[in-house]
């Protein structure tokens, strides 16, 4: 199976690094990948918005043959989605990583504040405690040390879906900061930032109780968790 990684803001392909060893040694075949304006500190980021995020992925699944799994965390979790949507037939499971699928019409995050085309890592306390779990102080320097702006565009931009298949599209939700009963119970209210997830036909949630960044908290449980999607979405497609 071929699994597409999508990393959350501030982060490039490298962010994955320490949860891709059980995804190749099970034999898969793994592309975590550097959107857009991430390439470096000093790369050009004008211009760039979420629909150019999304269709560096579509380009990505477009030179796969067969189905892929797609795997987003965070904001990477509103980029998968407008993959699935503008691709439903190509994916087999979305995996959400401490994140969901963004409903049309809505921003990532336009409250983060930018400069100019950059969004800069924001500094640790403007964050929630339950982001920073387990996130220590060594693993908060190495991570500000790797860390990228974001292109504004990408997290102001409005979610753009036309194609109602993408609720057919099984989704794994790996839940972090809160837990799977608390997402559950938030679906069945119809608590609006979940209303999209709520309208996928096939769900199933994983929970990996840590903060905001598993890789780095957690990579070898979130890769054992990617895995067993990943191994779902290839039974599902031979049963």
């Amino acid at each position: 199976m071929d699994i597409v990684l999508v990393p959350g803001f501030w982060l490039d392909a490298s962010s994955w690094a320490d949860v891709t060893p059980p995804l190749t040694d099970a034999g898969h075949h793994v592309h975590p990948l550097t959107l857009p304006g991430l390439e470096s500190v000093g790369a050009d980021r004008a211009g760039i918005g979420l629909r150019d995020h999304i269709d560096a992925v579509v380009a990505e699944v477009d030179a796969i043959e067969g189905p892929v799994v797609l795997v987003g965390h965070s904001g990477g979790g509103a980029i998968i989605h407008g993959v699935v949507d503008a691709r439903p037939t190509r994916v087999s499971r979305a995996v959400y990583v401490d994140s969901g699928p963004l409903g049309d019409g809505l921003a990532i995050n336009d409250s983060l504040a930018a400069d100019g085309d950059d969004v800069p890592l924001p500094p640790w306390d403007d964050f929630e405690d339950a982001d920073l779990t387990e996130l220590t102080d060594d693993l908060r320097a190495a991570f500000r040390a790797r860390a990228i702006p974001q292109p504004r565009g990408v997290a102001y931009d409005r979610q753009q879906l036309a194609d109602e298949r993408r609720y057919d599209v099984p989704v794994t939700v790996i839940a972090c900061e809160f837990t799977s009963g608390q997402l559950r119970e938030w679906v069945a209210a119809g608590v609006p930032f979940v209303a999209e997830l709520a309208r996928i036909r096939d769900v199933e949630y994983v929970d990996l109780p840590t903060g905001h960044w598993p890789q780095f908290t957690r990579p070898v449980e979130l890769g054992a968790a990617i895995l067993a999607a990943a191994d779902r979405a290839e039974h599902d497609r031979t049963a």
